[in-house]
């Protein structure tokens, strides 16, 4: 026989195997499938006001998809958030007109819409929004509502900067005129803006500074640079100003409302000056308290234009969402020039996760925080709420 003759069968052999058809699946055994899964779908969490109330009517969502930008908007990614009264209010409905929550934040930028020209992905930045909505993972703002985070800032201290300071700074510059030798009296002074105000006083040569707080705050308020801290707890802060000042002082920053404005009022010198900013007076409960709200239109301060010509004294109000953009955007450039030179140093009370914005808030509303409360989008440990600085 020949070569060709004894490979005759294996060449058959190997076409028949060639042409067979793929084994088929027996009865129990499953096709096999390709190990490779889909990619997850891109979600973000958000802080949102659920209803008005108390500190369960904040939720985390989880909202799904990423943001669509239109022309001039950003994408930022959220590294940290600020906790503000004004929060506080809204969830209450003291603040009707707002329905959403976070005014300040700061993080890095992570995509452009058409036509943004001077941001580019990768910067840090700072946020404002006035109208809140910033407590996300992600948020879409404009370039006109962000600042650039100068090198060595941190996102904690670019979070604790912005609201406190720029309040603290135009009502002590551009509506009290602050000047050396002169008297300053602060109230709630460990809080963020009270902080944020006695630093910012200390730029003037010879101040002095009364500061109202808890006795356990006095020693952080004074290394702060309060000359004269007072319980208000347990001591008359107007008789006790008058102890150290009987002249009076020439400028009065009041968050409190109610009572405390005729108090403040009367503890001015001549051509003194009373910045009203707020009214946590009203405050007293997790929900709205109609009883605070009624004690405080009551015992309102109230007078007339010969009475205040008469008494040669000043009467402030200042709500920062009404003040010119330009005019924020001006103080907000001379506040990060102090924050490099190291004239201020915002300071972080605690930070606490997205999903601890309820305790969060009662820290705040319960006046435990001595300086600035923030907010994160990571689940933080059981001791997230521990001094950051």
């Amino acid at each position: 026989m020949t070569g060709e003759e004894i490979k005759e069968p294996e060449e058959q052999q190997q076409q028949q195997e060639q042409e067979a058809p793929p084994p088929q699946p027996q009865p129990n055994e499953q096709p096999k499938e390709d190990s490779k899964e889909p990619a997850p779908e891109a979600s973000y969490k958000a802080v949102v006001l659920a209803g008005i109330g108390g500190y369960d009517k904040v939720k985390v969502e989880v909202r799904k998809g990423v943001p669509v930008l239109k022309a001039g908007e950003i994408l930022v990614r959220v590294h940290a958030c600020g906790l503000n009264f004004t929060d506080l209010l809204v969830r209450q409905g003291v603040i009707s007109k707002h329905t959403y929550l976070g005014t300040e934040c700061a993080g890095v930028v992570e995509a452009l819409g058409d036509d943004v020209t001077d941001r580019k992905v990768g910067d840090k930045v700072i946020v404002l929004n006035l109208d809140g909505g910033l407590w996300a993972e992600l948020v879409v703002t404009t370039v006109a509502r962000t600042f650039l985070m100068p090198e060595g800032m941190s996102f904690q201290d670019a979070a604790a900067l912005s609201i406190n300071y720029l309040v603290a700074y135009m009502m002590i510059y551009d509506f009290a005129n602050l000047r050396p030798n002169q008297k300053i009296l602060i109230h709630m002074a460990a809080g963020g803006v009270g902080i944020a105000a006695t630093q910012l006083c200390k730029l003037v040569k010879d101040v002095t500074i009364f500061g109202t707080a808890s006795a356990s705050k006095h020693e952080t308020i004074k290394e702060n640079g309060v000359s004269h801290p007072i319980d208000y707890n347990t001591l008359d802060y107007a008789e006790e100003v008058r102890k150290i000042a009987p002249k009076g002082v020439d400028i009065v920053l009041d968050p409190l409302g109610g009572a405390d404005n005729t108090k403040g009022f009367g503890l001015l010198k001549p051509l003194g000056k009373l910045v009203l900013y707020g009214s946590s007076n009203i405050l007293t409960a997790p929900k709205r308290s109609t009883l605070a709200a009624a004690k405080i239109w009551w015992h309102k301060l109230s007078i007339d234009a010969f009475q205040l010509i008469n008494s040669n004294k000043a009467v402030c109000g200042f709500q920062l969402k009404n003040a010119d953009p330009e005019q924020i955007a001006d103080v907000f450039g001379k506040l990060i020039s102090l924050y490099s030179e190291g004239k201020i140093k915002p300071k972080v009370d605690s930070v606490w996760s997205f999903e601890q914005i309820g305790d969060a808030m009662r820290h705040m509303q319960e006046h435990k925080n001595i300086g600035k409360i923030l907010l994160v989008p990571e689940v933080k440990t059981a001791d997230a709420t521990a001094t950051e600085n």
